[in-house]
C-alpha cells in the first residue's frame, strides 16, 4: 500500500469545493473536466489528496452507499504550524474543539466541514 485518499460523498459540490479552498486545498481533476454540474472533483493540500462525489452520481451503481451527510468517521489530518492555520480559518468554520495540547504530544483542533464531517488538525511538536 502506499497511500489513502478518502472519497467523501457530498450533497452539494460547488459548496464543498469553496469550503475546502478555505483550508488551502487546490483542484487538480473533475468530472466533467469544465462547467458547473461536477459529480466528482479532486483536490490536493501538500501531501493530503481529498475526492468529492455527488451522492446520485453513484446511486444505481452502489446503491449500499449510506446517503446522508457526515458520518461516523473523523478525519485526522497533520500539518505544520497549526496555530497560524488555525488563526487563519477559525473565524470561517464551525469550530467542534480548539486548540488543544494532547497527552500524546501533539496540538489539535476539529471542526466540521459543510457536508457535517469531523476534521482534525494536527501538529507533533518536538
Amino acid at each position: 500500500m502506499e497511500s489513502l485518499s478518502p472519497n467523501i460523498f457530498v450533497s452539494n459540490m460547488t459548496e464543498t469545493l469553496s469550503f475546502y479552498q478555505l483550508l488551502g486545498f487546490k483542484t487538480v481533476m473533475s468530472v466533467p473536466e469544465t462547467g458547473a454540474d461536477l459529480v466528482w472533483a479532486m483536490m490536493t493540500n501538500g501531501n493530503v489528496t481529498m475526492m468529492f462525489q455527488t451522492y446520485e452520481s453513484l446511486a444505481e451503481e452502489l446503491p449500499e452507499i449510506h446517503r446522508t451527510d457526515g458520518g461516523s468517521l473523523l478525519l485526522y489530518i497533520n500539518l505544520k504550524n497549526i496555530r497560524g492555520f488555525f488563526d487563519e480559518i477559525k473565524d470561517k468554520v464551525t469550530v467542534l474543539k480548539g486548540l488543544e495540547a494532547t497527552f500524546y504530544g501533539a496540538t489539535e483542533f476539529s471542526i466540521k466541514d459543510n457536508n457535517g464531517y469531523v476534521l482534525t488538525f494536527a501538529e507533533h511538536e518536538a
